[in-house]
């Protein structure tokens, strides 16, 4: 089931009804989530369920275990079995044929000869957020952060709350468990502020990041036909079309949350105003740059290491593990790979720009943003590309005097002659509200407005996004696959 789809909106206001019905009772209000979770989720494919309740019982189960053991030894053997049962269903499912086709590969190099067994399974929907969300619960009990939950229900609808469950933020228990066992009223304010986190993300998604990706996806699909100047602006496309795309998911998972009275993190920040990449993934996907400093990074001794190759590793090993965790292709981990990389090069070159005073400061906060931008674009390429070969022909492209070639008599034959004033008028849009409220909780804050521009701004944007609904119909968010 697909927020942008009319079977999401009935559901919602059904599930919403019946909800602020019964908020005396707090047993029934999480039942009531529980269900309608397993019902969201179960609308691609209700035997994916069994996986949600296998990590909610086992960790269920495994927590509270851990938590009344005093005996070290056998807490790390009970952590050790929630990770292994946790990594074991995402490795199955998500890496198994990855590992099977390399190790072929690999065994290839040397003359040896394989017949491989492949599995011809769909990848769940969502599995890695819930993975990671259940597995930080365990490991913040063993490490006596958070004492474990003795409430069944509260704890499997936490897993399995549906406004976050495929596509985050991925929560912390300490953040989103405890709300389980309060009582939510209804609160006018809080749905007002709701309704409109979920209709800029809506918005996000339906009229920048679809159209985005209609012009995208042709562009890499079909790489070969296109000069250099078509694919860069492909990437340019792209980068708007997957941050249109994912942050529009977040704001309408945060919104919809809070008008049920459930408080979920922050996710987006105005990533592309970022100075530079440690800048970028503090704005970007937060829930899950966060678990990974949280949870590997530190782990390994973080920037707390004496040795600066030491430093210098871990940040490469959670930079890289942060893209492995994005797919099963080595494309991902040359992303995250080359995240690690931007940071090391623009960690230098802050460092040499510390000296120089001649520059207006304003001069180089836009030129550190420009550049962050073009680094993070580049690394999307090996994001979106097939392959390895894919995304080396691409770039190779770009950088050919084919660059320099008109780009618009391409466009024509795409799409509709309207689109590409939408895309360019969207983005003003979205440029307006990401640089007026750029450390906001989301960009989309017009109350500072007066009322007749609130109102041009309402209908115009209301306009665009059923206009290209009804034109576009209910695209999937790219993050299902991950």
């Amino acid at each position: 089931m697909l927020f942008n789809s009319f079977e999401f909106i009935i559901f919602f206001f059904i599930v919403f009804f019946i909800y602020y019905k019964s908020y005396n009772n707090l047993k029934f209000q999480n039942t009531l989530l529980l269900v309608s979770s397993y019902v969201f989720y179960g609308w691609w494919d209700w035997k994916f369920l069994s996986l949600i309740i296998i990590s909610s019982v086992s960790d269920y189960i495994i927590g509270r275990a851990i938590d009344e053991n005093n005996n070290q030894e056998k807490r790390k053997q009970l952590l050790i079995l929630s990770l292994f049962i946790n990594l074991g269903i995402l490795g199955f499912f998500k890496y198994y044929n990855f590992f099977t086709e390399s190790f072929t590969d690999f065994v290839s190099l040397f003359g040896f000869e394989t017949n491989p067994f492949l599995l011809n399974i769909v990848l769940p929907v969502g599995i890695s957020f819930y993975t990671f969300q259940t597995m930080s619960y365990t490991i913040d009990i063993y490490r006596n952060k958070m004492r474990a939950n003795k409430n069944l229900l509260e704890f499997m609808t936490f897993v399995s709350f549906f406004p976050q469950l495929v596509a985050g933020p991925i929560e912390r228990a300490s953040h989103l468990l405890p709300q389980f066992s309060k009582k939510r009223k209804f609160d006018v304010n809080e749905f007002k502020e709701g309704a409109k986190q979920s209709f800029w993300g809506l918005f996000k998604k339906i009229v920048i990041a679809d159209n985005c990706a209609f012009y995208a996806n042709q562009i890499f699909e079909n790489s070969d036909s296109y000069p250099g100047s078509v694919l860069a602006i492909g990437v340019i496309l792209f980068a708007f079309q997957i941050y249109g795309d994912f942050s529009g998911y977040s704001d309408i998972a945060i919104g919809i949350s809070r008008m049920m009275g459930i408080d979920l993190m922050q996710n987006f920040k105005s990533p592309y105003l970022a100075e530079n990449i440690q800048d970028f993934w503090r704005r970007w996907h937060i829930s899950l740059s966060t678990w990974f400093r949280d949870y590997v990074y530190i782990p390994l001794g973080g920037s707390q290491v004496d040795s600066s190759f030491r430093r210098s590793l871990n940040i490469i090993i959670t930079f890289t593990v942060s893209g492995f965790w994005h797919g099963a292709n080595w494309t991902f981990i040359i992303w995250g790979a080359l995240h690690s990389l931007f940071y090391f090069i623009q960690t230098g070159y802050s460092k040499n720009m510390k000296s120089v005073k001649i520059l207006p400061e304003n001069f180089v906060k836009v030129f550190n943003i420009l550049i962050t931008f073009i680094a993070v674009s580049f690394a999307w390429i090996f994001f979106r590309a097939e392959s390895f070969s894919h995304a080396i022909n691409y770039i190779s492209e770009i950088l050919s005097n084919t660059l320099f070639v008109n780009p618009i008599t391409y466009f024509k034959g795409m799409g509709s002659s309207i689109q590409p004033f939408i895309i360019i008028v969207s983005l003003i849009y979205l440029s307006v509200f990401e640089i007026s409220n750029r450390n906001a909780s989301y960009s989309f804050q017009v109350g500072h407005y007066k009322a007749p521009y609130r109102t041009l701004i309402y209908c115009s944007l209301l306009l665009l996004l059923i206009f290209f609904r009804a034109t576009n119909g209910s695209i999937d968010f790219i993050y299902f696959q991950f």
